[in-house]
């Protein structure tokens, strides 16, 4: 069928066309079907059906559909039904509880990233692996498919490491700290890092703050050879899309199956060319309640490792509280920056750092103690060095200094209500009064604590600033944080609830 197209000007986040429904009845489509679109390029969208919108004769096509097929205002474009795919018969085999074999879940990795499944069946893979689980034969096939359905990187020279942290822990700034570490002791680190999705600051919109994180995999290899390392956003690139598409519908879900996870991140390191990797897992978080869970996933982590010819080590790190005292993009960036210019800092950024930046320098046999080596970079200065020659090689000012960056200038002070000691510091309560003062989105926004678990405090004292752009977040968040406190100071009543008065 040949229709004339009428450009429909929003982003839908998927390739989908909007029929009449005449012109559907005619082609036997109901809602949900495929067809394939053809211009001047072709591709497979989901149909939607609308009465009044569009016109008899008329095809809706939203920006993502007008872009890939190359398709102007007014100009004839085929469509074609096209059948399911023959991953839909296999997801819906997990879906009963089976096991997948390589090839059918190479194919279904395939049609993820070729956008041959609809948004539902792509939530189904996802729920099957949610409900029944993978075994390791399955998870090492996921994994494997998800590099070779990307761009992947090769270096023909040097020591490539990398590492990564599972998240869950607001302020986890040690990034912006372990790369020019690494990259100073002359280990390659392309290192690319996540946006936000739920925290107040994914690795990328901090470092964002400081320079352009949005690199091609040519620019991600090149400032990382000329350099030694990078710290890029992944979404940026096309390093394992079908990762990008399964978070999509897990968000929503606010689900993170254990396959998933392990795939996702084994596949982004795998495909940069790392083969020394470390997995930093909080413990204490949401995501890992127990030393048990962390030491459980650690050993899952190793294993897939060593299918893929990886050289993994987990760190069982403490995630109780957030690391440093900066929680918000350009608080973060000042706090990172701030320790580097003055070789001292929060003990637990410092101490996570080293750290994880140590255990790779013994991993890739530098040294037997990589802690006092990875200290005495820091201590030199060659940390800070570093980490200015890649900030410039991103493009950003190489020369910045921490109290230059911006910050919200809405701010306010929560104050201890006794004498004590803080008993409490919840990091989920943080990240949601972060989010109330305009993180990640607006960059200043975010909390600065002042206070830490133990620490004694006498009434009056701040426990922590909340920082803004705009004066109705800061009000939004003033509200959150008075009816839901991230910071409790204990006598014998850790909290009172409500917290506020009935009048």
């Amino acid at each position: 069928m040949i229709l004339k197209a009428k450009i429909i000007p929003i982003r839908i986040g998927k390739d989908a066309v909007i029929m009449n429904q005449a012109d559907a009845d005619e082609l036997g489509l109901l809602e949900g079907d495929r067809v394939r679109v053809i211009a001047k390029k072709s591709t497979i969208a989901t149909v939607q059906i609308a009465m009044g919108l569009i016109e008899k004769g008329e095809l809706g096509v939203c920006h993502e559909v007008a872009e890939e097929c190359e398709i102007e205002e007014g100009s004839e474009v085929k469509i074609v039904p096209v059948p399911k795919p023959r991953s839909v018969e296999y997801i819906r085999k997990k879906l009963d509880g089976g096991k997948l074999t390589k090839d059918e879940i190479y194919t279904i990795v395939k049609d993820i990233v070729s956008n041959a499944l609809t948004e539902v069946e792509l939530t189904a893979f996802v729920l099957s692996s949610y409900i029944h689980g993978l075994d390791f034969d399955e998870i090492e096939w996921l994994t494997r498919a998800m590099i070779e359905t990307g761009e992947t990187l090769t270096f023909e020279e040097g020591i490539v490491v990398d590492k990564h942290s599972i998240g869950g822990v607001p302020g986890n700034k040690i990034s912006l700290i372990i790369v020019p570490t690494v990259a100073a002791a002359g280990l390659l680190i392309p290192k690319t890092a996540s946006r936000a999705i739920t925290s107040a600051s994914g690795t990328a919109d901090t470092m964002e703050v400081l320079a352009n994180v949005n690199l091609s995999v040519e620019e991600i290899k090149e400032i990382t050879e000329r350099v030694g390392g990078v710290i890029a956003w992944g979404g940026a690139t096309n390093i394992a899309p079908a990762d990008d598409r399964i978070i999509r519908v897990e968000y929503p879900l606010a689900i993170d199956p254990r396959p998933q996870l392990l795939a996702s991140v084994m596949a982004k390191k795998g495909a940069i060319g790392a083969k020394n990797i470390v997995i930093d897992i909080p413990v204490g978080s949401p995501k890992v309640p127990n030393i048990e869970t962390g030491r459980k996933l650690a050993n899952d982590f190793v294993e897939l490792g060593r299918r893929l010819g990886l050289n993994v080590t987990c760190a069982l790190t403490y995630g109780g509280q957030p690391v440093g005292r900066a929680i918000g993009p350009a608080l973060e960036a000042w706090e990172a920056l701030k320790t580097m210019e003055e070789k001292r800092g929060a003990r637990s950024l410092i101490e996570k750092a080293l750290g994880i930046a140590g255990i790779l320098f013994e991993m890739t046999g530098m040294t037997t103690n990589g802690y006092a080596y990875a200290e005495e970079i820091f201590k030199s200065g060659k940390t800070l060095e570093k980490f200015r020659q890649i900030v410039e090689a991103q493009g950003g000012d190489p020369n910045v200094k921490s109290d230059e960056i911006p910050i919200g200038d809405k701010t306010y002070d929560i104050l201890a209500p006794i004498d004590g000691a803080v008993a409490v510091v919840n990091n989920q309560r943080i990240v949601k009064v972060a989010r109330a003062a305009g993180a990640p989105k607006d960059k200043g926004a975010g909390v600065l604590l002042h206070k830490k678990g133990g620490q004694h405090v006498k009434a009056g004292e701040k426990l922590f600033t909340i920082y803004a752009e705009k004066e109705w977040k800061l009000d939004k968040a003033i509200e959150i944080a008075m009816r839901e406190p991230p910071v409790i100071v204990s006598g014998m009543i850790l909290e009172k609830y409500p917290s506020y008065r009935l009048v």
